[in-house]
């Protein structure tokens, strides 16, 4: 350990005509400019009294104690916690006397270096160590440094170990306890205990106060228990706390999101009523939630109307509604939006463009993708590994994966380091076109730049071998996965299956479907994996069998699709004697989806016989239209079902 340098005797032989403060300033400012920050010992002459003054005290304070308690907020200023360690030793063994305000300033320290278990050790060092009675100050510091490192369970333990114990009795929580430890257990889920604690508070001679009211509002929201977060609103209105913008957004957000317009518009006018100025947490909930409806034109006018009271967009409101003209196939509009906002000042950011880049693509709009970027860069906007992996995606989907890859190898050169989804992205793009080679450097690119390989990596290269019928490899990926214990996801399970199914394994494919639906509830095949199997046996000529996963899949909650009618519609018309057209099969499986309340399903199963011309039977009509379709919208539907069967 590198010795310090020791304070200079002229400076100390100074200090004895200093007055006390003057003396404090003094040794703060050099052991600022002087003392090195880590890993040294402090100079004892710093702290020692002169002999002739030694008999001076402030109180129950020596001489010099100002000097430590400056070190210490020094040290802690600079996260410098091993001359904290000597500092805190050195004051002990000269019986300094220690303050609270000391250990606050500790703890905060600790709190910002991450280290929350040391400010938990230094909380009980304070009594039994250095004899500093802790108070509830000092308990809500350590109790927030916890909590704002994410270790609720953690902070739950320490609160109901210091509440319960004996040895603090002089602790009595306060509304920041209070507020605190409702935030950690509804954290943890735990809402019903936070909402105990919250009516405990007045037991404690504790009122409730706006943060306390919004965090256990969000707690129940994040449950899912709106109705009840909404009637605390009420609530704290009856008990004289003025709602803050945070108790509504908290409200507004949650409404949003459920696709409860109605209801979030009602606050947003409760909210003007009670004097409380919607922000842009507020009007980017509702535009988001007008986006998830697909009025994106009413969130154009939302934006317009936010401007116009005066309250600045920014990048989520922006990035909020071009991500939703995207998500509803319209691009272009998108696009149009961004110009927009951009001949009013604002620019787009990296989110924006990349969200617009890979909707056109998606689109089939390749043209209109290239010229953004080409646009983006003119402007100044410099493309970073966000963008460049949606246009590389992009080229992908158009079947142009050596394009793609010169924008991989530009993106290197200007710095920008690929992702796994870059390299996803480019291996299915060869897959696609064919270039097995090339997919397989691309894997080999991965492991080369420490780029690892995670479950979508190893499901798109499984994927590409199967329908390359390279079925061995796929097999040696697949055991790969199994030994280092990467998740197997759907894509995997079906990609393998596929394979099986292809090399005429078919058997060996119902083992993998098995394993799915027996081993890993969570896993749960999909239809595309129905699908799969449902083709193969149908091929095979298996049509019981096929009957039989169709009846798995259908007690499995998967609604079958518009492929799985066209492999059932084949296998009638061509496999049997004499042929059928599937109007009954169909209809029945109609009748079967509505008497399990999965209407989304039967209505695709209807639309299908529709675009087929089979039309169902007049019971089914009616229990569909029963079931599909409200009162004042019967005739409607009918009139649009006729309409469809007449093109």
């Amino acid at each position: 350990m590198p010795k310090c340098s020791t304070f200079p005797k002229t400076l100390l032989k100074h200090s004895l005509h200093l007055k006390p403060q003057t003396l404090t300033l003094t040794f703060l400012s050099y052991s600022s400019s002087n003392l090195p920050h880590t890993h040294h010992s402090l100079p004892p002459q710093i702290f020692k009294s002169p002999s002739n003054t030694s008999s001076h005290k402030w109180g129950s304070y020596k001489l010099g104690d100002l000097s430590f308690y400056s070190l210490i907020e020094n040290f802690s200023n600079s996260l410098d916690f091993t001359s904290l360690e000597q500092l805190l030793h050195q004051m002990k063994c000269e019986n300094r006397v220690f303050i609270e305000k000391s250990f606050i300033i500790m703890f905060k320290a600790y709190g910002k270096a991450h280290l929350p278990q040391k400010a938990l050790d230094l909380f009980h060092r304070m009594g039994a160590e250095f004899h500093c009675k802790q108070t509830v100050k000092s308990f809500n510091t350590v109790l927030n440094v916890v909590i704002q490192e994410g270790c609720f369970d953690l902070a739950l333990e320490f609160y109901n170990h210091v509440i319960d114990s004996n040895s603090f009795s002089n602790i009595q929580p306060n509304g920041l306890s209070f507020n605190l430890v409702i935030k950690a257990l509804c954290r943890v889920g735990n809402v019903d205990q936070a909402v105990e604690v919250f009516r405990g508070m007045s037991d404690r001679n504790c009122v409730a106060d706006g943060y306390t009211y919004s965090t256990l509002m969000h707690g129940l929201c994040n449950e899912g228990r709106i109705d009840e977060a909404v009637s605390l609103l009420d609530e704290m209105q009856v008990e004289g706390t003025f709602p803050n913008p945070v108790a509504f957004n908290v409200l507004i957000s949650a409404l949003c999101k459920k696709g409860d317009l109605s209801r979030a518009s009602k606050l947003v006018d409760n909210m003007f009523l009670k004097g409380c100025v919607p922000n842009e947490v507020t009007y980017n909930s509702l535009v988001h939630g007008l986006c998830l409806k697909g009025k994106l034109d009413k969130a154009m006018s939302l934006l317009n109307r936010m401007v116009a009271n005066k309250c600045v967009p920014n990048d989520i409101t922006f990035g909020t509604l071009v991500d939703g003209f995207v998500k509803h196939g319209r691009a272009l509009d998108g696009v149009r939006v961004l110009v927009s906002l951009e001949e009013k000042g604002y620019r787009g950011n990296e989110f924006s463009y990349s969200s617009l880049i890979s909707g056109l693509f998606k689109e089939g709009k390749g043209e209109h993708g290239m010229q953004l970027w080409k646009e983006m860069v003119e402007k100044g906007c410099k493309p970073n590994t966000i963008v460049y992996s949606a246009l590389i995606d992009g080229l992908c989907r158009e079947g142009k994966p050596d394009e793609a890859k010169e924008y991989l190898i530009e993106m290197k050169n200007k710095g920008h380091t690929p992702n796994s989804f870059t390299y996803s992205s480019l291996m299915w793009g060869y897959f696609e076109a064919g270039d097995i080679h090339k997919a397989i450097l691309v894997w080999k690119e991965m492991t080369d730049n420490d780029c690892n390989h995670h479950e979508v990596c190893y499901s798109i290269l499984i994927n590409g071998l199967c329908k390359n019928g390279k079925l061995k490899e796929a097999l040696i990926v697949w055991k790969q996965m199994l030994s280092r214990g990467i998740k197997l996801d759907v894509v995997a399970y079906s990609s393998m299956i596929h394979g099986f199914c292809n090399a005429q394994l078919v058997e060996q494919g119902m083992k993998l479907f098995n394993q799915m639906l027996c081993h890993n509830p969570k896993l749960q095949p999909d239809v595309v994996t129905y699908n799969i199997l449902l083709n193969a046996f149908c091929t095979k000529n298996s049509v019981s069998r096929a009957i039989d996963i169709l009846n798995t899949m259908l007690d499995q909650g998967c609604d079958p699709d518009f492929i799985t009618c066209d492999i059932f519609l084949k296998t009638l018309r061509d496999n049997m004697d004499p042929p059928q057209d599937g109007r009954e099969f169909l209809d029945e499986l109609v009748v079967r989806l509505i008497k399990r309340q999965r209407t989304v399903g039967a209505s695709n199963i209807i639309e299908v016989m529709l675009q087929k011309f089979l039309l169902p039977k007049p019971s089914t009509w009616a229990l569909a239209v029963q079931q599909l379709c409200k009162p004042m919208k019967v005739r409607k539907t009918i009139s649009e079902c006729q309409s469809r069967m007449c093109c």
